[in-house]
């Protein structure tokens, strides 16, 4: 499967692979505010995201993970990005972010059910691990509107010294009859 031609369409967005062709709006929009609950940080200088779509890209030719650039369909608009990592793998990790400005109307929600639906098409895999800081409730939400249950409670440090208090869902894939 050519993980670089993949094209997933929900109602409103549509998900296609990261390229440098969203290198600005990445390095933008991926800031501190964003990442207050997540592993990684912010890229201090865009040759770090360049750095980071050119390594994506990288994986994802050798059949590593996913990642996707999140647009609304209507207009073009970069929303966020998405990604299914491991996914040579049984238990591959899902992850997400939308720009600050387009919260609240459930774009994360929409692409990762998108997501969900073609993995469960295309991909093998036993369940998804979904990790997501208590604190932060619509990424919550996001896992148990794709069918989230918590298996595991834990601390980590993220990469930019916040504490981070995460419960893992795992999303189990749907079986068609």
């Amino acid at each position: 499967m050519d993980l670089l031609n993949i094209e997933i369409e929900t109602e409103r967005l549509r998900l296609i692979p990261v390229s440098e062709k969203y290198l600005e709006d990445i390095f933008k929009e991926f800031s501190p505010e964003i990442v207050t609950y997540m592993v990684p940080k912010p890229a201090e200088k865009i040759e770090e995201t360049d750095t980071f779509i050119s390594s994506t890209i990288e994986n994802m030719k050798k059949g590593e993970e996913i990642v996707l650039s999140i647009l609304k369909k209507d207009s073009g608009e970069f929303v966020g990005i998405t990604g299914l990592h491991y996914i040579d793998t049984l238990h591959p990790h899902f992850g997400v972010w939308t720009k600050k400005s387009s919260h609240g109307n459930k774009y994360g929600r929409e692409a990762l059910q998108g997501f969900k639906k073609w993995a469960d098409e295309n991909i093998k895999y036993e369940y998804i691990v979904y990790p997501v800081d208590k604190r932060n409730i619509a990424s919550r939400k996001i896992a148990e509107s794709i069918g989230g249950v918590i298996e595991d409670e834990y601390e980590k440090v993220g990469m930019g010294g916040q504490q981070l208090d995460e419960v893992e869902y795992r999303i189990y894939k749907n079986k068609s009859d």
